[in-house]
């Protein structure tokens, strides 16, 4: 099984756990929380994945930094990841986690690659059109990278369009080249 089901049927349990506490939203700012503790603090990540130390005092350490700042559950989530091998996952299990959430609630994020920084109004305009054509909330992800020329490139949950300058010399190099 791949990382990214493995990541997935964890993210689903502990979602169907949270729409039956009623708190999916909840449970989804714990997660960014701890991960935003395990960002800030990567001795924390080396900590929960040394086997040096005892697994026991492993998922003591997250009950007892977490048990008061997040959901019983989210603390729960946690340790079994700990206790399976799996802490390594939490930040694939938590990026799973806020895609459900946000197909619950009718959002998705858009990347958008320029070679260079859009304006405020373009990229309004990106976003505008692409909620017409989708129908959904987005929300989006501009990147810049100058390795495509120029235009851009947008990538979706269920398409890549690439209007990229990269690419359309590379589609004359392939009609040149025949």
């Amino acid at each position: 099984m791949m990382m990214t089901e493995i990541s997935r049927e964890y993210a689903e349990a502990l979602y169907a756990i949270a729409c039956e506490e009623n708190a999916p939203k909840e449970y989804l700012e714990a997660l960014e929380l701890v991960s935003a503790v395990f960002r800030e603090n990567p001795e924390y990540m080396e900590f929960l994945l040394c086997p040096g130390i005892h697994l026991s005092e492993r998922v003591k350490a997250l009950e007892e930094a977490f048990s008061n700042a997040v959901p019983q559950y989210v603390t729960m989530f946690m340790q079994l990841l700990c206790e399976k091998g799996r802490i390594k996952l939490f930040d694939s299990c938590c990026a799973e986690y806020r895609k459900l959430v946000d197909a619950s609630e009718n959002v998705s994020v858009a990347r958008v690659t320029s070679a260079v920084k859009l304006t405020e109004a373009e990229t309004e305009g990106i976003r505008r059109k692409l909620e017409k054509t989708m129908k959904k909330t987005i929300i989006l992800e501009c990147v810049v990278d100058p390795a495509i020329m120029g235009g851009i490139v947008i990538e979706t949950e269920s398409r890549i369009i690439d209007g990229s300058l990269r690419r359309s010399l590379h589609e004359v190099k392939e009609v040149i080249g025949r």
